[in-house]
């Protein structure tokens, strides 16, 4: 695939069916992307990752935590963490929809 079109309340959809959190929704060499959504009021369960990520609120309200920092999100708010650094959303507000990008290339 060199190419590919996603609708965002499509990829909702499908979250909600196989009902877990997260639906990963690209997956190429040197990228992943997908879609993550937490309700108002939940704990976010996501645990350190090996890849760099970039995450962009489309909707909803929270606090982002990592390394005992925290700092509000809102829609159009974009976030850059790096890989095995642990980090979550806290004081989730409002549901939370998140876009998710992933960098599969390691740094050497």
């Amino acid at each position: 695939m060199d190419w590919s079109v996603h609708d965002l309340n499509d990829l909702s959809a499908r979250r909600e069916r196989i009902r877990e959190d997260y639906l990963e929704f690209l997956k190429v060499p040197a990228l992943n992307a997908g879609v993550y959504e937490l309700k108002a009021g939940s704990a976010d369960p996501q645990t350190p990752h090996d890849e760099d990520e970039v995450y962009y609120v489309v909707s909803g309200r929270a606090a982002f935590r990592v390394r005992g920092l925290e700092e509000e999100v809102r829609p159009g708010s974009v976030i850059y963490v790096a890989r095995d650094v642990p980090h979550t959303f806290v004081n989730i507000e409002e549901d939370l929809r998140l876009l998710v990008f992933f960098s599969s290339w390691r740094n050497v």
